[in-house]
């Protein structure tokens, strides 16, 4: 049985009528291959027009030397060449070529983009692992239903593996591993005939890697979704063992733990030529295909589930799909109703009770604005943060989608992972602080996250969570009450002034336990009124 192209539809309508600028080309150079998708926008998904891949190892000499190494270099090259020849003759507006863990790791690898934009006038972005994990699950939640349960989405290349968790369709957390194939093989030794010694040694080498790397899952994944040539091979490999016919597909196929281990023990036992000959095994994988499904087996063991599903797509197709969204506002900047659509979009899908989030932000706005005319300047408030405010209030609470215990910390992760469109990267990481310290002890250098904020943001989001807080417990039983908020500053004191509707005192009873770093941030003490 020969393995097939992986050619799909990203959408399931029928061919749309091309329009002036709506095809476009993403390119993936990783440490295995490169890659490219030829794709046409059509209705919020794509439809591909034609892909192709070349192997070309470019992280074959990397462990030993820390380089690319010249041969593989212009084996790349030349087929990146080819791909941009291909995307011209199919009139592409848009392409994008991006670079993973074999380009990210190499001290050449920069000038190694340099050398391809001077070369081909491509340029090429080197992501991020916590980037390249975030495709990979767009491309899963895409193929998937992943919006009622915990998931985790394992992306095997040839020098990482990435590894994301989510809950109701939302990123929590992505795990950055040096555990791709190729790396796994060439430590533990594992390109021909394995021995018993060294299948011991590579398990207690990527143990030791998830340990170190994935210590405390914050949930326990229902499932755990695969996406790259690994696990893609398996499904072939699988299918072969089945005698599956030519309908076949690799396209969600499951594979449990017993069946995957019984296939490692068979390729372990086999030459390099014999595991060539595999039925659904691409000969150009045989070398590093027991590393890569030994990284499969130990993810499903530490996280403690007993099947896989294997997705064809991955970072291409989480790529293309993002090209299409920004596609829609034409690189435009979002408006400010846009970006506060967003949010309380993301919101909504974390379950957040958005009547009390629009009450809080309101209130929180007022109260920073307020503050920031009255206080000086020295104390650094400024009105312009406002829209920051707002949004770290409509998502303060959505950690509880993952967990009620700790749920502000979950609350940061869900923010950082978001990508939430119009906020620029900096400004998002003041958002998930700021959501983190709505409750729980101050802001601290100990905790890592906001101390890898410069001195200036680490003053605002400070002053921001306390406002935050109190913006918060003024809303208490999520009644909306109070319908009004008045500041007045003096030197020692602030002075909150609420108008309700009702009877307030549960809300003002929770606001005057909120007091602590609000005083401790402005110098002053809080004094709350309640007003006619």
């Amino acid at each position: 049985m020969t393995q097939p192209s992986a050619t799909a539809d990203a959408t399931d309508g029928a061919a749309a009528t091309p329009t002036a600028n709506d095809r476009l080309a993403a390119i993936d150079i990783g440490s295995n291959s490169v890659r490219i998708v030829v794709a046409r926008a059509v209705d919020g998904g794509y439809q591909v027009l034609d892909e192709e891949r070349e192997n070309t190892r470019l992280a074959a000499s990397l462990a030993a030397t820390g380089h690319l190494c010249p041969d593989t270099m212009a084996a790349t090259i030349a087929a990146l060449r080819s791909f941009v020849t291909m995307a011209q003759g199919y009139n592409v507006a848009n392409i994008r070529a991006i670079a993973t863990s074999a380009v990210r790791d190499a001290a050449n690898g920069r000038e190694f983009c340099q050398r391809i934009q001077e070369e081909l006038g491509l340029k090429v972005d080197i992501i991020p692992p916590r980037e390249e994990g975030r495709l990979s699950f767009l491309s899963v939640a895409r193929a998937f239903d992943v919006s009622d349960k915990a998931v985790a989405v394992a992306d095997i290349g040839g020098g990482s593996t990435e590894i994301v968790l989510a809950a109701g369709g939302v990123v929590e957390e992505v795990y950055a591993t040096r555990l791709g194939a190729v790396r796994v093989a060439e430590a533990c030794g594992l390109t021909g005939v394995c021995t018993a010694k060294q299948i011991d040694g590579a398990e207690r080498h990527i143990d030791d890697v998830l340990r170190r790397h994935a210590r405390k899952p914050p949930l326990a994944p229902a499932m755990v979704y695969g996406a790259g040539g690994t696990f893609t091979a398996l499904a072939w490999m699988m299918l072969g063992r089945e005698g599956a016919g030519e309908d076949a597909t690799a396209r969600g196929y499951r594979v449990n733990r017993a069946d995957l281990n019984h296939l490692i023990a068979d390729l372990a036992r086999m030459t390099l030529e014999e595991r060539s000959k595999v039925s659904g095994l691409n000969p150009k994988r045989a070398d590093i295909i027991v590393a890569g499904l030994m990284v499969i087996d130990r993810i499903l063991k530490h996280f403690g589930v007993n099947e896989v599903q294997v997705h064809t797509g991955g970072v291409r197709d989480g790529l293309l799909l993002t090209m299409v969204e920004s596609s829609k506002t034409s690189g435009r900047a979002l408006t400010a109703t846009e970006r506060q659509e967003a949010v309380e979009r993301f919101a909504e899908r974390c379950g957040t009770d958005l009547p009390h989030a629009r009450q809080v932000a309101w209130m929180a706005s007022k109260l920073l604005e307020e503050l920031a005319t009255q206080l000086e300047p020295s104390l650094g408030l400024r009105v312009s943060d406002k829209p920051l405010i707002e949004a770290a209030a409509v998502l303060s609470n959505v950690g509880y989608l993952v967990n009620y215990d700790g749920h502000h910390k979950h609350s940061y992760h869900l923010i950082i992972n978001s990508d939430l469109p119009g906020f620029e990267r900096d400004d998002l990481r003041v958002v998930a602080n700021v959501a983190r310290y709505h409750r729980g002890s101050r802001p601290k250098q100990k905790h890592k996250p906001f101390a890898a904020l410069g001195v200036e943001d680490q003053e605002r989001v400070a002053k921001l969570a306390a406002i935050l807080r109190l913006a918060l417990a003024l809303d208490r039983t999520h009644q909306q009450q109070v319908n009004d908020v008045a500041v007045k500053v003096t030197k020692s004191t602030v002075e909150i002034a609420i108008r309700a509707t009702g009877d307030a005192e549960v809300d003002l009873w929770a606001a005057r336990r909120k007091v602590d770093l609000f005083e401790r941030v402005f110098g002053r003490s809080v004094e709350f009124v309640v007003t006619p």
